[in-house]
């Protein structure tokens, strides 16, 4: 049994746990012919830029980038931590410290929702440095850079080409962009993002890292949404921030659904909230028309809550 401790007169968990102890396994055909894809690429690309979530600065990095792709040996590498909007943001110098230790020195934190964000201006920047200081071998004569976008799903590799294009070229978006994970399903043509100096972007497929073993990292990913949410379920993604709300002392979410006080049970979460708030389904059967709480639809709202900010900057990840 999980332990627990006693908070505004309930136990709420101090660990978390399933019934089911399954690795969460999701590497869909067109991410293993991405990551493919991105080798082929690599001789005509002088610098890669690695897009992360903020809230999960470490899980989730996928290790076959840098033993396929040879991060910061084959090229320069600019690791950018996007979604800073809505991560903890006094996590950020260590962060930048922990992976100054791992041999990863230019570390960026974004929120590619604003293109005028400090970070979204500083990246050009960093990357004609490193390309200026680095071997290009095959592309020493030429006067573009090429950039390879890489990163696991949904953390933000497209909106971040489209904000480069809208600060330095005024331009609409180029690649398209959604919620969903997946999304980019190759690696595509050139993007132009910037004139001076003309620098290249190449989109990439997002990809997870083959097998997911570690049960809470696969939540955490979960939570950020760079899983699809069916795939675990939104009853287990919500369980779990509730978990994670209740063990910060984080209660915003008794207010945003209109409960009487915290829980730590997700099933009595789900079904005053839905009640609470009208949040039902209809059902015919043979005894005629019958109203349910709808509490997967509730739970989709609880976690759609957490991914916009309502229950504030949250970093998801311990930083040693």
């Amino acid at each position: 049994m999980a332990a627990q401790v006693a908070r505004h007169g309930l136990l709420m968990r101090q660990s978390f746990s399933l019934a089911s102890q399954e690795a969460i396994n999701w590497f869909p055909g067109h991410m293993a012919k991405g990551l493919t894809q991105m080798q082929q690429k690599l001789r005509a690309v002088d610098c890669v830029v690695e897009v992360h979530d903020a809230r999960i600065p470490l899980s989730g990095r996928n290790p076959l980038f840098e033993k396929r792709l040879g991060l910061s040996t084959l090229k320069p590498h600019l690791l950018v931590m996007n979604k800073m909007d809505l991560a903890d943001p006094t996590h950020m110098q260590a962060v930048k410290e922990y992976y100054d230790g791992q041999g990863v020195h230019q570390v960026l934190f974004t929120n590619c929702k604003e293109p005028n964000s400090p970070g979204i201006k500083r990246i050009i920047n960093k990357v004609s440095r490193a390309i200026k200081d680095s071997e290009r071998y095959n592309r020493s004569e030429e006067e573009s850079y090429n950039v390879m976008v890489i990163g696991i799903p949904n953390v933000g590799k497209s909106s971040l080409i489209n904000a480069l294009r809208a600060k330095h070229l005024r331009r609409s978006k180029a690649t398209r962009v959604g919620a969903t994970p997946g999304i980019t399903q190759s690696v595509m043509e050139k993007i132009k993002v910037c004139e001076d100096p003309k620098v290249y972007l190449v989109d990439t497929p997002g990809v997870l890292t083959p097998r997911i073993t570690d049960l809470e990292m696969g939540l955490k990913l979960a939570l950020a949404a760079t899983i699809k949410d069916h795939l675990v379920g939104e009853d287990v993604i919500a369980d779990y921030l509730l978990y994670r709300l209740n063990l910060a002392g984080n209660h915003k979410y008794v207010q945003f659904l209109g409960l009487d006080a915290p829980t730590d049970t997700i099933q009595d979460l789900l079904i005053s909230a839905a009640l609470r708030n009208n949040w039902v389904r209809n059902v015919r059967d043979h005894r005629g028309l019958n109203t349910f709480p709808d509490t997967l639809a509730t739970a989709a709202r609880f976690i759609r809550a957490f991914r916009t900010g309502v229950f504030g900057r949250i970093t998801l990840d311990h930083i040693p």
